[in-house]
């Protein structure tokens, strides 16, 4: 489930995607903009400039402005900075596997196999899918989900 860190992050992000080369803004801009508190928003945004998909300029004209162009952003990398691991549960975890206690036999566990299922799932479509594409989807509408998914 996406927390709302995750989802505020996003939010701030596609803000930031918004704006004009060269442009920053405040976090209590973004904040007040998409109603978030302030507080929680600096520290989503410091997350997010530690792990280098943001750049703050400090003083006066100061603000937060993408380190790299919207298309090089994915929304999946963004929200396991945010969130973690996009899997379900730890056993069906690429990066965070941690093997079930319960579990007697990890390759017949229908629900282990179930959820590596919802993972690739997720991560097929949010993997794909950068801050670029989001703006895509609100200019445009969204995409019809074969487009998204590349099915024929």
């Amino acid at each position: 489930m996406l927390s709302m860190k995750g989802k505020y992050g996003l939010k701030a992000l596609y803000h930031l995607a918004s704006l004009a080369d060269g442009t920053v803004a405040q976090s209590a801009e973004i904040a007040e903009a998409h109603g978030m508190s302030k507080k929680f928003l600096d520290a989503i945004l410091a997350d997010l400039r530690n792990s280098g998909f943001v750049f703050a300029r400090k003083g006066r004209g100061g603000g937060y402005c993408l380190s790299r162009k919207p298309q090089d952003i994915m929304v999946g990398h963004a929200l396991r900075v945010l969130d973690g691991p996009l899997a379900p549960i730890s056993c069906a975890s690429r990066t965070a596997y941690h093997r079930c206690d319960d579990c007697k036999d990890e390759k017949t566990c229908p629900v282990r196999l179930t959820m590596i299922e919802v993972r690739d799932a997720i991560t097929a479509v949010l993997d794909k899918k950068s801050l670029a594409d989001l703006h895509q989807m609100i200019e445009h509408g969204p995409l019809d989900m074969r487009q998204m998914l590349d099915v024929s």
